[in-house]
């Protein structure tokens, strides 16, 4: 038997495959192993601790363009906080709720990967 750790869309599988069983049946079903801990952006804008509750991520690996938002700045859901891009196109980053801006994590120029911290809110 093998096993193999394999990521889809973010999840964790942990698979085993037996060799030389070709019954047609799966021989085993895959168990979610522990999530890995989403890669820190490099930069920080704001001091460490003064994380929000409420976090905001990368979708896809990218490059920031820019920063709409500044910390301590009220904003509603869906306001656009950064622009993210990923494959020549320009991805709106957005508040997934109303609040204020607890940190910025990434500056313009920033490449960042899936599911870095981009900003915090509170």
């Amino acid at each position: 038997m093998k096993n193999y750790t394999i990521t889809v869309n973010g999840n964790v599988y942990e698979v085993t495959v037996e060799e030389g069983a070709s019954t047609g049946a799966p021989a085993a079903a895959p168990k979610a192993a522990p999530k890995a801990a989403p890669a820190a952006a490099p930069k920080a804008a704001a001091p460490a601790g003064a994380a929000g509750s409420v976090t905001v991520t990368a979708p896809m690996p990218g490059k920031i363009l820019a920063v709409k938002a500044s910390v301590g700045q009220a904003v509603k859901k869906g306001d656009v906080i950064m622009v993210l891009e990923a494959m020549k196109m320009e991805n709106d980053i957005v508040a997934p709720q109303d609040g204020t801006i607890a940190s910025i994590n990434a500056a313009v120029g920033d490449s960042v990967e899936a599911g870095a911290t981009l900003a915090t809110l509170n």
